[in-house]
């Protein structure tokens, strides 16, 4: 119940935070990401994604769908956890309730961070995603929720997946540390 406090807090009132700070470390990337969240576009994901991450729940969690030209998939505060185990990996969330979509005219272009979801456009959780490539099919589909504005080169490393599933062999790469800047 906490939880749900902390994120209607957020909800209620203005979203303090800009941006998250990703150490990522594996057999691909290592370095730091950086990204600048779009509060004025996505209030609502931005707040829980920042709830999330100040709460420690993103640290240790893999890059469990990257998929070559398109996006690296990440944030299954669930299942995401355990390298060695990736069967459910992508099949979780947190225990904060989904998310109604906010679809803007923001282009998944480069760079750009996306929320993930299930067919149920109202199903964002806690998983999201960075662009390889502009993937303008994506544009009203999905949420955009920030870009990239530093670390495109460490996000350009993380271990690529199968071509068409995107599922990991051995070992992904894992965001060590997410922190909450402003």
């Amino acid at each position: 119940m906490h939880k749900l406090a902390l994120v209607l807090s957020f909800l209620a009132g203005p979203v303090f935070s800009s941006g998250l700070e990703i150490t990522v470390a594996g057999e691909g990337a290592n370095g730091t990401i950086k990204i600048d969240l779009l509060e004025d576009i996505a209030p609502k994901h931005v707040a829980q994604i920042t709830a999330i991450a100040g709460q420690g729940q993103y640290d240790g969690v893999v890059f469990h769908r990257v998929i070559n030209g398109f996006m690296a998939q990440t944030g299954d505060v669930q299942f995401g956890k355990d390298p060695s185990n990736m069967r459910r990996a992508g099949m979780g969330g947190s225990d904060l309730p989904d998310i109604p979509a906010e679809f803007s005219d923001t282009p998944f272009d480069r760079g750009v961070v996306g929320m993930a979801r299930s067919q149920n456009p109202n199903s964002a959780n806690s998983q999201f995603f960075i662009m390889f490539e502009p993937g303008y099919f994506l544009n009203g589909q999905y949420t955009v929720v920030g870009r990239v504005t530093e670390g495109m080169d460490v996000v350009d490393a993380i271990k690529r997946g199968h071509p068409r599933t995107g599922s990991i062999d051995g070992a992904p790469d894992v965001m060590t540390k997410v922190m909450v800047t402003q």
